[in-house]
């Protein structure tokens, strides 16, 4: 039985001259179409073609089976052209993130993936659920390692978290100099570890039961409570670098930082870690997430 396969490959190479620009039209390696035309001289029991250091030429089976090949070679091309709006468009890569952290740091990003990767279609979603195992999901962007059997994490970054309040609440209630005095101000947390707050400078370490006057799950709004004068928050160094800049935020405890409390990381399944999609958006995530995790000192 003579291969649609080979006789195609045949026909292609005969139209463009050469065994290179065939598998260059075909996407397959020269060394593909080469073991593909020794497969249909066997089967034809004939030399198809003459090969040369610049050309190829036809030997007289050769011109007898190019005919049904080409016709051969026409069909499948027809029926791809054919085949193509029926063909599902690739699925989207979908995004899960953690919305306390994910959503603030991915927003800046995606239109430079977009444009980036302008073939790869996203689709986000942020949520505080792991996703089923068993989901359609493909990354996930969160705080921590997995800890689910079958979940692989690539670290992202950890973000500087430090303590900050408006000049006006800090004129009106005093500026803390030790983390001791911290008790006696409103702090404004998002962690759910929020009965115990961990600071350390440089080789000291203070452990702090701290009861928070707002807790909540998501750093934009602790970082409007603070902005707006209601205390000293516990925020991500990124989000208070314009604030700082601007004089509107002062630096509570300047020596000091919050410890362990993010580690950002993109998390995927196994059995998709090595689809191209996902280690894309993963590798461009590590290039681009992590210099901005990076406290500007």
């Amino acid at each position: 039985m003579w291969l649609a396969s080979e006789l195609s490959v045949f026909a292609k190479v005969v139209e463009l001259g050469s065994f290179s620009a065939a598998a260059r039209s075909l996407q397959v390696s020269k060394v593909a179409v080469s073991r593909l035309i020794q497969s249909l001289e066997q089967r034809v029991g004939a030399p198809l073609l003459t090969r040369t250091t610049r050309r190829i030429a036809l030997t007289p089976a050769g011109r007898a089976l190019l005919p049904y090949s080409a016709a051969i070679a026409e069909q499948a091309e027809s029926a791809r052209r054919a085949m193509a709006p029926l063909v599902e468009q690739p699925r989207a890569l979908r995004v899960l993130a953690d919305p306390a952290y994910g959503r603030l740091l991915l927003g800046p990003l995606v239109p430079r993936f977009l444009e980036r990767f302008p073939d790869i279609p996203l689709e986000l979603d942020t949520t505080n659920a792991l996703p089923d195992p068993d989901g359609s999901w493909d990354v996930l962007i969160q705080n921590g390692q997995p800890h689910r059997e079958g979940l692989v994490g690539t670290p992202l970054g950890a973000p500087p978290v430090i303590l900050c309040a408006t000049p006006a609440y800090l004129a009106k209630h005093g500026t803390p100099q030790r983390p001791a005095e911290l008790a006696g101000h409103s702090l404004l947390v998002a962690s759910a570890e929020a009965g115990e707050l961990h600071l350390q400078h440089g080789e000291r370490h203070e452990a702090l039961r701290v009861a928070p006057r707002l807790l909540v799950n998501d750093p934009a709004l602790i970082h409007a409570a603070t902005a707006a004068g209601s205390g000293i928050g516990v925020l991500p160094e990124f989000l208070c670098r314009q604030g700082l800049a601007l004089g509107k935020l002062t630096r509570v405890l300047p020596a000091w930082h919050v410890a362990d409390l993010l580690w950002l990381h993109a998390v995927t399944d196994l059995r998709r870690a090595s689809l191209g999609p996902v280690r894309s958006l993963i590798d461009f995530l590590v290039a681009n997430m992590v210099p901005a995790l990076s406290s500007t000192g």
